[in-house]
This record gives structure tokens, C-alpha cells and sequence, in this order.
């Protein structure tokens, strides 16, 4: 196992974390979730609550085994483009901005996935023991990957409208 590989094992790790916990905290309290994201404009919440959970935990997993990784950075990138674009944009960059967090989080872990697909997921992974790591990385890892913003967009376009600004009354 050279250097680069010692980088995608660990990039994996952390993204897998990171991933995999965000969707066991969405499922731990699906009706929570439901009513959070209903509040935040999603459409049919407690449908997205229950993609959002079981798919980040799927795309974690997918990701720690190193298993169609460039597909499953694809999936991360689409979960953190809804982020970016339902929540995160309108309170600016910075992750401290509150009552909602900036988007240097969502950005740093979608940039993070897209250098994982590009360097690929390393010798130590189900694509390089299936003899698939050298075919799905490079700049068809970026197409893929990249191809999660478009995935993202529909998946806004269709369950997502921003919610109306609350008249403040004196």
C-alpha cells in the first residue's frame, strides 16, 4: 500500500463517518426529521426523512468498503447539494452563522468526495478486488461524482420549494 493509497483509505474513513452518523441521526427520529425538513420546505417530508436516512447510511457504507466508490461519492455529493440548496446558502459560508449553518461544511465534504473519485478508492477496497478502481476513477470519477450535483438539482427541483418568510408582527 503506497502513500496515495494510505490518503483514499483514510479519506474514506472519515467521509464514511461522517455520512453513515448524519444518516443514523436522521433515523433515529424519523417523525423528527420529517418535521424538520417540512419546516425547511421540503415536500412529502416524511418520505425524504426516510431516503435521507437509509440512503447516508447506504453511501457511508458504500464509501468505508470502498465499493463503486465514484457512485457513491456521486450520492454524497447529491445529499450535499440539497443541503447546500435548501438550507445552507441563504445563511452564507461560515459554518458558525446561525439559526442555520453556512455551507463551508457541506462544500468541504462534497469537494472531499470529488477528490476521493478522482484519486479513487485505493488498493485496500472491494473496486480494486473486483479489478473496477482503475475504470471508475481519474475523470470518469469526476463525471460521476460531479453527476451527483445534477442528481442533487432534480431531487430540489422536485422535493423542495423554499418556504415563505414568516410576517413579523408588532
Amino acid at each position: 500500500m503506497d502513500q496515495l493509497d494510505t490518503v483514499s483509505v483514510i479519506i474514506r474513513i472519515w467521509l464514511a463517518v461522517i455520512i453513515s452518523f448524519h444518516g443514523v441521526n436522521h433515523a433515529r427520529s424519523l417523525e423528527g426529521t420529517a418535521k424538520w425538513f417540512a419546516s425547511k420546505g421540503f415536500k412529502n417530508a416524511p418520505l425524504n426523512a426516510r431516503l435521507s436516512a437509509f440512503a447516508e447510511i447506504g453511501i457511508g457504507a458504500a464509501i468505508l468498503a470502498g465499493f463503486l466508490t465514484s457512485f457513491a461519492v456521486g450520492g454524497l455529493v447529491a445529499t450535499m447539494f440539497v443541503a447546500f440548496w435548501s438550507i445552507h446558502r441563504f445563511a452564507g459560508f461560515f459554518n458558525f452563522h446561525r439559526p442555520d449553518e453556512g455551507y463551508e461544511y457541506v462544500a468541504t465534504v462534497a469537494i472531499m468526495g470529488l477528490i476521493l473519485a478522482i484519486i479513487g478508492p485505493g488498493a485496500v477496497s472491494v473496486d480494486d478486488a473486483l479489478g473496477w478502481a482503475d475504470s471508475l476513477d481519474g475523470w470518469v470519477g469526476a463525471l460521476i461524482a460531479l453527476g451527483g450535483l445534477a442528481a442533487g438539482y432534480a431531487q430540489s427541483l422536485v422535493f423542495w420549494e423554499k418556504p415563505q418568510e414568516k410576517e413579523q408582527t408588532n
